[in-house]
């Protein structure tokens, strides 16, 4: 977006004296923002400040939220600066610094990160070093350039250097350097420079490093089956033997699980089976006894077949009877009645078998000849 600037322009006019002063002495100059302009591709992790510092000749003027909010031309991104120590680059800092990205439509995040000097000063030791930290910044999609040694204490000086427009940080007091709130003056300042950013709860640099000395021993352990010497992990011998012994422990206990787990399995298995062969029995067992209560019950089958087979082996073994209509034979005088034969005053019982009754056919033909 060009900028037509006047030699004689006053400070009223939104051009610092110092930026005009270094103006060439023409009637009329245009000059365009050149100011760095926000990532759009993620094939490269973001510059550091030095490599692409803002050299924009065109005057900075100064933004207001809503206006930052409504749009700015693309060649004139809205600058946002947000710092900290990111140790430890976690998912709350992520957050944080998306946050910052997306608070205006055309943002340019500068993210300042400072030295292990001043940390160790003013915050405590640090597990990351600097370089670290820079490289963990460098390669976070939200961020565009990326300020080594930032201070801790934002000046004027700084934020001109930097043309930043705003300051993200979440709104909780940051006590320390001797302040009860480091970005206190910022939030004082009345410009609407500072936008305050939410802060993600359950997650920072502190609690991730309470869980590592809360479980000192578990890491231990685990870095020692990991390859790591006790000298590397500063621990002493006794307690070298004492976390080998503990991991050769837990392997035994992860053994003894594995096998129980495993007759579990072995043992389920066999009730469901024997569960299955029961039923089964039960079902053949119950189609057994009924075929056998149909073949050989009260009402079966059998008995049934053996009535029918008896009453015709009687009916053929009983006498035939004459018919009555029939004429009778006289007697011829001469013959006397023979007296009756004593088989026939005889209670018989009829033939047990067949065998039996070809028998007593025998017997009665024989007896039929001595008549005779």
């Amino acid at each position: 977006m060009p900028v037509l600037l006047a030699s004689n322009a006053e400070s009223e006019t939104g051009i610092p004296k110092s930026l005009s002063n270094e103006l060439p002495s023409e009637t009329m100059e245009e000059i365009e923002h050149t100011c760095p302009q926000p990532r759009l591709t993620l094939c490269a992790p973001a510059p550091f400040a030095g490599e692409t510092s803002c050299q924009c000749r065109a005057p900075h003027e100064k933004l207001t939220v809503a206006q930052a909010r409504l749009g700015t031309p693309v060649d004139r991104p809205v600058r946002v600066y947000a710092d900290g120590i990111f140790d430890l680059f976690h998912s709350g800092h992520a957050r944080a610094l998306m946050q910052a990205k997306t608070l205006f439509p055309n943002s340019y995040l500068l993210v300042g990160v400072c030295s292990d000097d001043l940390t160790h000063k003013f915050k405590g030791f640090t597990v990351m070093n600097e370089a670290e930290r820079y490289e963990a910044l460098r390669h976070c999609r939200y961020v565009d350039e990326v300020i080594r040694d930032a201070p801790w204490t934002l000046t004027p000086e700084f934020l001109e250097k930097h043309k930043i427009d705003f300051v993200a940080h979440d709104d909780i007091p940051y006590s320390s350097a001797g302040s009860d709130d480091v970005y206190k003056h910022i939030k004082e300042a009345g410009e609407g420079m500072f936008v305050p950013t939410q802060r993600t709860e359950g997650i920072s640099t502190s609690d991730i490093i309470t869980r590592i000395v809360r479980d000192y021993d578990v890491y231990a352990r685990r870095n020692l089956q990991r390859g790591y010497t006790a000298k590397e992990l500063n621990v002493s011998f006794i307690n070298e033997k004492k976390y080998r012994f503990q991991n050769q422990v837990d392997k035994m206990k992860e053994k003894v699980k594995n096998v129980e787990e495993r007759s579990k399995e072995f043992v389920n298995r066999v009730e469901e089976k024997s569960h299955d062969l029961i039923q089964k029995w039960e079902e053949k067992s119950r189609e057994f006894i009924g075929n056998f209560l149909e073949l050989f019950g009260p009402d079966g089958a059998w008995k049934q077949m053996f009535q029918e087979r008896s009453g015709r082996m009687l009916q053929a073994f009983s006498p035939r009877q004459s018919p009555t209509g029939s004429p009778t034979r006289e007697r011829s005088p001469s013959r006397s009645p023979s007296p009756p034969s004593p088989w026939l005053f005889r209670k018989t019982s009829p033939p047990s078998s067949p065998k039996a009754a070809s028998a007593s056919f025998s017997s009665l033909s024989e007896g039929d000849e001595d008549e005779k």
